[in-house]
Formats: structure tokens, C-alpha cells, sequence
């Protein structure tokens, strides 16, 4: 059981890291700004930065799972709707 928690990190991390790239990606397509003049990339961006910094101490695997799942949901959910 320690054997799986210990392999799944590097696998968990990776993927954390290639879906936020995915997520900075994809914000570059939101371009046009906010009734403050905000450009949305930039509020999605550090959206995405505030989030992963919250989960970056997190060491329940199961929870890790999950939260990649959702935000990978989350992430192509967003762009079909705007494509």
C-alpha cells in the first residue's frame, strides 16, 4: 500500500503539471476583459495559480485523483463550450 502511494506521486505530479499548462493554454483564448477592464486571461490565470497552490501540499492520493479529474473535466467542458 505505501509501495502504490509512493509511485503514484511522480505520476500525479506530472499530470498536475500538464494539466495546468493545458489551463494556461487555454486561457490565452480568452481575450476580451471584464466590466473593470481586467483582461479574463489574466484573472483565469491566477484563478488557476490560486488553485494548484492550495492543492499543492495535498498527499491523499484518492483526493489528487480527483481533483485532476475535476479540473480536466472542468478544463475541456470550458473550452467546448467555447469553441
Amino acid at each position: 500500500d505505501s509501495y502504490t502511494i509512493r509511485t503514484m506521486k511522480p505520476v500525479s505530479n506530472r499530470e498536475s503539471i500538464k494539466l495546468y499548462r493545458e489551463i494556461l493554454r487555454g486561457c490565452k483564448q480568452f481575450h476580451w476583459c471584464n466590466d473593470k477592464g481586467e483582461p479574463w486571461s489574466k484573472i483565469l490565470k491566477n484563478s488557476a495559480r490560486e488553485e494548484f497552490e492550495q492543492a499543492r501540499n495535498e498527499k491523499d492520493p484518492l483526493i489528487i485523483a480527483r481533483l485532476l479529474v475535476v479540473g480536466r473535466q472542468c478544463l475541456n467542458q470550458t473550452l467546448y463550450k467555447y469553441d
